[in-house]
Protein backbone atom coordinates (compact mmCIF):
# COMPACT_ATOMS: atom_id res chain seq x y z
CA UNK A 1 0.00 0.00 0.00
CA UNK A 2 1.51 3.02 -1.20
CA UNK A 3 0.94 6.44 1.17
CA UNK A 4 -0.83 9.22 -0.67
CA UNK A 5 -0.65 13.38 0.52
CA UNK A 6 -0.57 14.46 3.37
CA UNK A 7 -3.24 16.51 4.78
CA UNK A 8 -1.26 18.09 7.53
CA UNK A 9 1.34 19.34 5.37
CA UNK A 10 -1.10 19.88 2.25
CA UNK A 11 -3.99 21.85 4.10
CA UNK A 12 -2.87 22.51 7.98
CA UNK A 13 -5.98 24.79 8.18
CA UNK A 14 -8.80 22.12 7.52
CA UNK A 15 -6.66 20.05 10.15
CA UNK A 16 -6.48 22.72 12.79
CA UNK A 17 -10.28 22.74 13.80
CA UNK A 18 -9.58 18.33 14.24
CA UNK A 19 -6.27 19.27 16.54
CA UNK A 20 -8.89 21.77 18.48
CA UNK A 21 -11.29 19.18 19.00
CA UNK A 22 -8.58 16.97 19.83
CA UNK A 23 -7.07 19.20 22.62
CA UNK A 24 -11.06 20.01 23.82
CA UNK A 25 -11.65 16.06 24.41
CA UNK A 26 -8.78 15.53 26.11
CA UNK A 27 -10.00 17.75 28.98
CA UNK A 28 -13.57 17.45 28.82
CA UNK A 29 -14.19 15.15 31.50
CA UNK A 30 -14.28 11.70 30.18
CA UNK A 31 -12.07 9.26 31.38
CA UNK A 32 -8.54 8.78 29.35
CA UNK A 33 -9.20 5.04 29.10
CA UNK A 34 -12.62 5.13 27.91
CA UNK A 35 -11.56 8.14 25.19
CA UNK A 36 -8.73 5.46 24.00
CA UNK A 37 -11.01 2.04 24.53
CA UNK A 38 -13.88 4.52 22.00
CA UNK A 39 -10.92 5.66 19.41
CA UNK A 40 -9.81 2.00 19.50
CA UNK A 41 -13.28 0.46 18.86
CA UNK A 42 -14.44 2.69 15.62
CA UNK A 43 -10.51 2.45 14.22
CA UNK A 44 -11.50 -1.44 14.68
CA UNK A 45 -14.46 -1.11 12.96
CA UNK A 46 -13.02 1.24 10.16
CA UNK A 47 -9.98 -0.72 9.33
CA UNK A 48 -7.73 1.92 10.31
CA UNK A 49 -4.27 1.01 11.10
CA UNK A 50 -2.31 4.00 11.44
CA UNK A 51 -5.22 5.48 14.25
CA UNK A 52 -5.06 1.55 15.63
CA UNK A 53 -1.10 1.96 16.26
CA UNK A 54 -1.64 5.40 17.82
CA UNK A 55 -4.28 4.85 20.20
CA UNK A 56 -2.76 1.56 21.63
CA UNK A 57 0.13 3.15 22.23
CA UNK A 58 -1.32 5.57 23.73
CA UNK A 59 -3.43 3.52 26.13
CA UNK A 60 -0.73 1.40 27.23
CA UNK A 61 0.97 4.61 27.86
CA UNK A 62 -2.08 5.47 29.68
CA UNK A 63 -1.89 2.43 31.98
CA UNK A 64 -4.58 -0.06 29.39
CA UNK A 65 -3.84 -4.00 29.83
CA UNK A 66 -3.18 -6.25 27.36
CA UNK A 67 -5.60 -7.89 27.36
CA UNK A 68 -8.29 -5.48 27.10
CA UNK A 69 -6.77 -4.13 24.23
CA UNK A 70 -7.07 -7.69 22.70
CA UNK A 71 -9.97 -8.27 23.59
CA UNK A 72 -12.11 -5.20 22.77
CA UNK A 73 -13.21 -6.47 19.09
CA UNK A 74 -15.32 -8.77 21.37
CA UNK A 75 -16.14 -6.69 24.51
CA UNK A 76 -19.72 -7.76 24.32
CA UNK A 77 -18.66 -11.43 25.50
CA UNK A 78 -15.95 -10.09 27.91
CA UNK A 79 -16.75 -9.13 31.41
CA UNK A 80 -13.27 -7.14 31.40
CA UNK A 81 -15.21 -3.63 30.65
CA UNK A 82 -17.19 -1.76 32.97
CA UNK A 83 -21.05 -0.67 32.32
CA UNK A 84 -20.06 2.88 31.02
CA UNK A 85 -17.35 1.63 29.13
CA UNK A 86 -19.83 -1.01 27.81
CA UNK A 87 -22.65 1.91 26.91
CA UNK A 88 -19.97 4.02 25.34
CA UNK A 89 -18.28 0.80 22.78
CA UNK A 90 -22.10 0.17 22.06
CA UNK A 91 -22.86 4.12 20.95
CA UNK A 92 -19.51 4.16 19.21
CA UNK A 93 -20.63 1.15 17.11
CA UNK A 94 -23.72 2.43 16.41
CA UNK A 95 -22.67 5.96 15.56
CA UNK A 96 -19.25 4.67 13.47
CA UNK A 97 -21.82 2.17 11.64
CA UNK A 98 -24.96 4.66 11.42
CA UNK A 99 -26.12 3.81 8.04
CA UNK A 100 -26.49 0.43 9.18
CA UNK A 101 -27.81 0.71 12.72
CA UNK A 102 -29.54 4.23 12.31
CA UNK A 103 -28.87 5.08 15.94
CA UNK A 104 -30.82 2.77 17.82
CA UNK A 105 -33.02 3.88 20.79
CA UNK A 106 -31.53 0.75 22.79
CA UNK A 107 -27.97 2.51 22.61
CA UNK A 108 -28.84 5.85 22.94
CA UNK A 109 -31.29 4.94 26.28
CA UNK A 110 -27.99 3.04 27.35
CA UNK A 111 -25.99 5.82 27.58
CA UNK A 112 -27.74 7.72 30.52
CA UNK A 113 -27.28 5.50 33.43
CA UNK A 114 -23.75 6.20 32.72
CA UNK A 115 -23.52 9.68 31.36
CA UNK A 116 -24.96 12.98 31.82
CA UNK A 117 -26.43 14.81 28.91
CA UNK A 118 -23.09 16.85 28.33
CA UNK A 119 -21.00 13.84 28.67
CA UNK A 120 -23.10 12.17 25.91
CA UNK A 121 -22.44 15.22 23.72
CA UNK A 122 -18.36 15.11 24.55
CA UNK A 123 -18.93 10.75 23.52
CA UNK A 124 -20.63 11.70 20.41
CA UNK A 125 -18.10 14.47 19.18
CA UNK A 126 -15.32 11.85 20.39
CA UNK A 127 -16.67 9.31 18.30
CA UNK A 128 -17.44 11.62 15.00
CA UNK A 129 -13.91 12.74 15.70
CA UNK A 130 -12.46 9.52 15.30
CA UNK A 131 -14.49 8.51 12.88
CA UNK A 132 -13.20 11.24 10.86
CA UNK A 133 -9.46 11.01 11.57
CA UNK A 134 -9.63 7.34 10.64
CA UNK A 135 -11.31 8.87 7.25
CA UNK A 136 -8.36 10.80 6.89
CA UNK A 137 -5.61 8.41 7.47
CA UNK A 138 -7.54 5.25 5.30
CA UNK A 139 -8.72 7.84 2.70
CA UNK A 140 -4.54 9.33 2.43
CA UNK A 141 -2.95 5.58 3.23
CA UNK A 142 -1.12 7.40 6.24
CA UNK A 143 1.18 4.64 7.29
CA UNK A 144 2.35 4.13 10.81
CA UNK A 145 5.64 3.15 11.70
CA UNK A 146 7.16 -0.23 10.44
CA UNK A 147 8.88 -0.71 13.78
CA UNK A 148 6.86 -1.68 16.79
CA UNK A 149 8.89 0.35 19.85
CA UNK A 150 9.02 -2.63 23.01
CA UNK A 151 9.28 0.94 24.97
CA UNK A 152 6.09 2.44 25.63
CA UNK A 153 6.14 6.17 24.07
CA UNK A 154 4.59 8.58 26.52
Amino acid sequence: MSKRLNPHIVAPQAIKPMVDMEAYLAGCGLEHSLIELVKMRASQINGCAFCLHMHSRDARAGGETEARLYLLNGWRESSLYTDRERAALAWTEALTLVAQTGAPDADYEGLFPHFSEAEAVNLTMLIGTINAWNRLAVGFRSQHPKAWSAKVAA
